[in-house]
């Protein structure tokens, strides 16, 4: 960002006369009292007075000005130094003009220059403002310039002079000069990323046709790079999982657009043009595959997630021997379709309301491409809406060829997290700010009640596919409808057969988790009687994975089968399960990762159940722990824990957490396992110190080996899951961090402890991982309980300007409405005359200007969160003039979120017309046109 806080520079061409840019305010009289405002021991003389007034002497007229030297301690003239340094840059860039960074720092002290102490800038002169940074602009420019004819190749520095090109260009000029910068480097993907958010965000110039078409044109030339048909251009590394990365981008922007079936349609089809590939097209450039694949995905053939979908492999070979041999139906159609005429409940809403009532729904159920049903001998003719039918031509242009097993895997999780399956990983961080809409970052699953098992779900903050609801109003169903969760079942019984073993499990281990986030779904909004339903299906789901051969000796599928019985409020049950996997888990004890887990959640179950630390010695979390370090076959819970044995199990742990803390990993696998056990251990070790000894020796634990764990710095850490494809788990440092956090939580929650170390705690860990939401939720939830914010304040402040994560923006802004919300609550509550100990001044002005800053930011300019927030936030102060011209200012940013427009539909109803016209004219999909809502309100 660039600085606007400038001392004026004489532009060359300008007239001599310095007045010309800066007003001397010339002095009335010379006249100075002895004593005055700015002078009030009588010491200074006249000219330095005048100087502190703000004005000029007479003598000084003629002479140059130089405000530098004034400002400074006699003997230090900054001019000089800022020359000095002028003449180093200019030395440095001519002695090496291939230095791209020094050439980089050379346009970045240009700031520095404009950022000296002048009087000027801080009378608000907004004239002279302006042509100082105009001039800068321009000096930077000039430079940049100097930079590309010395390195015409270099991709940064053109990408520099575009970025300050949009200061002095239009749209249309800017556009231009991307298009010659993408035609002079086709195979840069980081260049198409930023050119391709640059055009989806060009609110002027943006229609959903043209950008989904630009995605299909980018992905077709990488694919020629990577093919080695671009003779002209070399695959630069990491072009195939940029071009994953960027896949994934354009079915997010599709899904956010409203174009949900043309969103689910590319994901299925890059899965069959992945994992079904027939033998005879593998050796073909990537073109040529599409070109064979287009008959089969026209056949009417049925699809990945539909009923009786085989593939492309085995559709090829049974037209090679002529065809299937068409199967009577199955008559066992008992679909629930909603009729048209229901999807009005109440006709006395107000228009819009019903409109947002109607296109919610249709967005929930309408999700699936249409297919003519040929049982029901349907044509395509029989569509009511033709954009639910996906015509080849919007998705053949982004198949790419995905060799990699990582990557390849990596598109199967994309896919069940657009589905709102919680998988493991965090896919693409980097890119998907623009991605989230959703305001459930905050939303703590049950963290507040059991701070010790809350869930973490790695993507939260982006709506599913079929979820797409205004601000006020949130989610109204939890998963999908039948129709959904139906095609959610069958891709997975697909990817079924295609892995076995680990990666088997795994994807098991995915369904449950969905199963469970619907549960925790239920729980969260005390929904008891869809909670019942939602248990039954849950469970039975649990027990047909738990029979099939591969699972019945997995113990992480187990372990979450008997969470899932301990959610339900069955704790006998769950008590059940656990022991039964316990017994037939073997005797690997401390050196079985799943065993130590598996033991590790039960054991912190067990201790959310206490009320006081009173008898924990003897309690059923001990006997677990102790069990573990033993080795040995376990024995469920008989009521009592003998002290010897849980001296011995003290020592056990000790010398386990000794030798995992001094072994050396050998392969990159075994760092991933070793870190996860560690992870297990430290928790399980810390957790029995807590139980038999106090809270201090646990944090001991925790202390000792977070100090011998290396900790990598933020910015290695920041980039980790984009470097190193899928991460089965966060990194070492982090989980431990998490656990030792959690455990002060519970501990404050159960006794008298001070905040101070809890405190400390999440606040390094925070300046280590700043995106992470887990440790956010909790700092917030703490802050709270503090009357003084400074000190919140100035950590959300230095973590901002450390780092480019967009949470400590999200969280500071929630931490601050949490804190009017109090106050007002407070003020508001009727009992009197109130002296209030927190001081309300300004929070309204601090919270737009953190929002303000937010949305300046590089990564939060194009986030529909962050401006659905600031919406929401404006909105309900009743501002709603203020909130039009907000609504368009986010728009310039973000004319693809449709939740934008739905929100504005909610806050300015008056304007639904104009609302829906613009999102007709920018190719949004609008489910239910005005028309179609006034036929429906007449019948």
């Amino acid at each position: 960002m660039l600085n606007t806080d400038g001392i004026p520079v004489c532009n060359k061409s300008s007239p001599s006369d310095s007045t010309a840019f800066i007003p001397v305010f010339q002095m009335e009289t010379d006249d100075f009292s002895d004593t005055t405002e700015v002078n009030p021991l009588g010491i200074y003389d006249p000219s330095t007075t005048g100087w502190l007034q703000g004005k000029e002497c007479k003598g000084a007229e003629h002479e140059p000005v130089n405000t530098q030297q004034t400002m400074q301690k006699p003997g230090i003239n900054i001019n000089s130094i800022l020359m000095t340094k002028v003449e180093e840059h200019n030395k440095k860039v001519r002695e090496n003009p291939r230095d791209i960074n020094a050439w980089m720092e050379f346009v970045s002290f240009q700031d520095e220059l404009m950022r000296g102490p002048s009087p000027y800038a801080s009378k608000g002169e907004q004239e002279v403002r302006r042509k100082s940074l105009k001039l800068i602009l321009e000096k930077k420019l000039a430079i940049l310039e100097r930079a590309i004819e010395s390195n015409p190749s270099n991709v940064d520095l053109k990408l520099a002079r575009l970025k300050l090109c949009t200061e002095f260009w239009e749209p249309p000029a800017l556009i231009k000069e991307w298009q010659k910068l993408i035609f002079l480097h086709p195979n840069n993907p980081e260049l198409w990323k930023k050119y391709l958010l640059f055009c989806q965000s060009q609110f002027t110039t943006f229609s959903v046709s043209k950008i989904n078409s630009l995605y299909g044109k980018c992905l077709t030339t990488l694919a020629a790079v990577q093919d080695g048909s671009m003779v002209s251009h070399p695959l630069l590394p990491g072009t195939e999982e940029a071009m994953l990365a960027i896949f994934v981008q354009q079915c997010h922007f599709l899904r956010q657009a409203g174009h949900s079936e043309k969103a689910v349609s590319l994901f299925q089809a890059l899965i069959d043009f992945t994992f079904f590939k027939p033998d005879s097209v593998k050796d073909l450039p990537t073109r040529g595959q599409v070109e064979f694949f287009e008959p089969f995905w026209d056949s009417g053939e049925p699809r990945i997630g539909e009923k009786g979908a085989r593939g492309w492999k085995a559709w090829m070979h049974q037209q090679e021997k002529g065809g299937w041999i068409a199967l009577k139906p199955d008559d066992d159609d008992d679909e629930e379709e909603i009729d048209e005429d229901q999807e009005i409940k109440d006709k006395t809403l107000p228009k819009w309301h019903i409109w947002l009532d109607i296109e919610y729904s249709r967005e929930a159920r309408h999700w699936l491409p249409w297919r003519p049903d040929k049982t029901k001998k349907e044509t395509e003719e029989d569509c009511d809406d033709p954009e639910r039918q996906v015509l080849f031509d919007d998705l053949g242009p982004s198949l790419i060829r995905l060799s990699n097993p990582d990557l390849q895997r990596q598109l199967l999780y994309s896919f069940l997290q657009f589905l709102g399956v919680p998988c493991t990983s965090k896919l693409f961080p980097s890119n998907l700010y623009i991605a989230m809409d959703e305001n459930n970052i905050f939303d703590s699953v049950l963290s507040d009640e059991k701070p010790l098992t809350s869930v973490h779900f790695p993507l939260s903050g982006f709506n599913s596919i079929g979820h797409m609801d205004t601000m006020l109003r949130r989610r109204h169903h939890i998963g999908h409808h039948k129709e959904g969760e139906e095609f959610v079942q069958n891709v997975f019984h697909v990817l079924f057969l295609l892995f076995s073993g680990k990666e088997k499990c795994n994807l098991s281990i995915c369904w449950l988790q969905y199963e469970i986030s619907k549960v925790l779904q239920c729980l969260q909004r005390k929904k008891k009687k869809k909670l019942k339903a939602q248990g039954r299906k849950s469970k039975k789901l649990a027990k047909n994975l738990l029979k099939a051969p591969d699972n019945r000796n997995h113990l992480s599928l187990w372990k979450l089968y008997a969470y899932l019985e301990w959610l339900l409020g069955n704790i006998d049950d769950a008590r059940k399960v656990f022991d039964t996997a316990l017994g037939t888990a073997g005797t690997g004890g401390l050196k079985s990762p799943q065993l130590c887990s598996l033991s590790l959640l039960y054991a912190q179950l067990e201790v959310e159940l206490l009320e006081s630390l009173e008898g924990a010695v003897t309690s059923r979390a001990v006997h677990i722990l102790t069990k573990l370090a033993e080795s040995g076959p376990y024995v469920p819970y008989s009521g009592q824990v003998l002290s010897v044995n849980v001296l011995k199990a003290r020592k056990t742990y000790e010398h386990a957490l000794q030798d995992y803390l001094s072994k050396t990993p050998v392969s990159d696998q075994d760092q991933v396992n070793d870190a996860n056990q560690l992870v297990n251990l430290v928790g399980c070790y810390a957790l029995f110190q807590y139980l038999t000894v106090g809270i201090d020796a646990a944090v001991l634990i925790y202390a000792q080996t977070l100090e011998k764990i290396e900790a990598p710095g933020p910015q290695k850490c920041e980039n980790t899951e984009e470097s190193s494809g899928i991460q089965d788990f966060p990194t070492a440092l982090e989980a431990v961090t998490l656990l030792h956090t959690n455990l002060l939580r519970f501990h404050m929650k159960i006794s008298v402890y001070p905040l101070n170390p809890l405190r400390e705690a999440l606040t390094e860990a925070l300046k280590r991982y700043p995106s992470n939401q887990s440790l956010w939720r909790s700092y917030i939830h703490i802050q709270r309980k503090s009357h003084s914010a400074s000190k919140a304040r100035r950590f959300f402040d230095g973590v901002t300007r450390s780092t480019n994560s967009l949470e400590p923006w999200l969280f500071a802004i929630q931490a601050e409405q949490m804190r009017k919300k109090l106050i007002e609550n407070v003020q508001r509550a009727d009992v009197g005359e109130i002296h209030s100990t927190i001081p309300e001044t300004g929070l309204t002005n601090r919270i737009i200007a953190l929002f303000e800053h937010a949305t300046q930011s590089e990564n939060g300019t194009h986030c529909p969160l962050l401006w659905r927030m600031y919406l929401n936030f404006l909105a309900s102060l009743g501002k709603t003039e203020k909130s039009k011209g907000l609504f368009y200012k986010a728009l310039q940013n973000c004319p693809w979120a449709k939740v934008l427009y739905m929100d504005a539909v909610e806050y300015f109803p008056d304007q639904l017309q104009e609302t829906l016209d613009l999102m007709t004219e920018k190719e949004l999909r609008v489910r239910v046109p005005m028309e179609e809502l006034d036929l429906l309100l007449e019948v």
